[in-house]
């Protein structure tokens, strides 16, 4: 438990936390509507602080982060609960927990950053719910990464109010944003939200900051995935942030409290994809799904291959070591190095014991 860094005290004997557009009003005892925030006497703590759902290594794109060190290795790790309501969530079993034995594993900042090196992660990720919520574990954790010479990244949906997402984004060094739907009413019934606090965020970090950043979209048939929606999302994207930010359509499957829809056909995907390229994006790409072609980047000049990829799996290079195109010379926009990482597609769960990380058998 640690006191939080975002609250004020309200004339009725509240305290409202500010960390969110929720703003939600806590008498003694209460949690918010995230879990994990809750006022203790005459202040409000972060209850999960130092405790994960647990580790795992898994390669950058799986965040996703296509431009980011790319073929490299992550330590991803998410606390509990979740200051959206998405009926749709892919990880309700995190997000939406309300036990804390849900927490299993426990790690200081320190440890996280002294396991990430030892391990040969070039990153770390918050993930699985979102950073937002555990924002002090996250930015202690950052801190300790940064001295450590590992990158943090922050998989989040934006939902943060201004002061606090300032502080976030100053430690990070990637971030992958959900962009759920470009439609207000989506966001308020399917997710309990609002589109506009979510726009403003990935303004602020397109525009205001150094942190690489990539976007998310995860379409859902029937609900957000008419084409007079993905033409206002991508022109949005184009117009705001600029052409060179990638753009993530990924697949649904049934899930949590939204089983009544079917999974995303893989054609759908890459007809948004198609748009997409059309509005004028230089990088999008599709996700959940088999598809070599959508997850491959192209140069957006000369159209060579610049990075192949099989899900998870660099198979093609052809960057020069300062980020070109090696056929025309165009800078490909992202953070790389002279060659791609070789972690692959694996997906490994970790132990983080004291100072000795350990790889797990689950």
């Amino acid at each position: 438990m640690k006191p939080g860094s975002y609250w004020h005290a309200l004339a009725d004997g509240r305290l409202q936390c500010d960390v969110c557009p929720r703003e939600c009003k806590l008498r003694d005892g209460q949690r918010g509507f995230c879990f994990v925030r809750a006022r203790e006497g005459d202040e409000i703590v972060l209850t999960t602080y130092g405790r994960s759902s647990g580790f795992c290594i898994d390669p950058i794109e799986k965040k996703p982060l296509d431009h980011f060190l790319p073929g490299t290795s992550v330590l991803s790790f998410g606390t509990a609960g979740c200051n959206l309501g998405c009926r749709f969530c892919q990880n309700w079993d995190i997000s939406k927990s309300r036990q804390i034995d849900t927490l299993a594993d426990a790690a200081s900042p320190e440890e996280i950053a002294s396991s990430a090196a030892r391990l040969e992660c070039r990153s770390v990720a918050f993930t699985y719910n979102d950073p937002t919520i555990f924002l002090e574990y996250a930015v202690d954790a950052a801190l300790a990464c940064r001295e450590g010479g590992i990158a943090s990244v922050a998989v989040t949906a934006g939902y943060i109010s201004p002061a606090p997402r300032a502080e976030l984004f100053a430690h990070m060094d990637a971030a992958n944003i959900d962009l759920k739907s470009f439609d207000d009413r989506f966001y308020r019934e399917i997710c309990g939200g609002r589109l506009a606090s979510v726009l403003e965020t990935i303004e602020y970090v397109a525009l205001e900051t150094e942190v690489w950043l990539e976007l998310t979209t995860l379409l859902i048939p029937g609900l957000n995935d008419s084409d007079a929606e993905i033409d206002s999302l991508t022109e949005w994207v184009v117009d705001h942030v600029g052409p060179d930010v990638p753009l993530h359509f990924t697949a649904f499957h049934p899930d949590w409290k939204l089983t009544d829809r079917p999974p995303t056909p893989p054609e759908a995907l890459r007809e948004a994809r198609r748009m997409a390229t059309n509005a004028g994006l230089h990088y999008v790409y599709t996700g959940n799904i088999h598809d070599p072609a959508g997850q491959t980047t192209h140069c957006h000049t000369c159209g060579a291959i610049l990075i192949g990829r099989n899900w998870y799996e660099i198979t093609a290079w052809y960057l020069s070591a300062d980020g070109r195109c090696t056929k025309c010379g165009t800078r490909c926009s992202g953070l790389f190095e002279a060659d791609a990482g070789r972690w692959g597609p694996r997906r490994q769960p970790v132990r983080l014991r004291g100072s000795e990380p350990r790889l797990s058998a689950d």
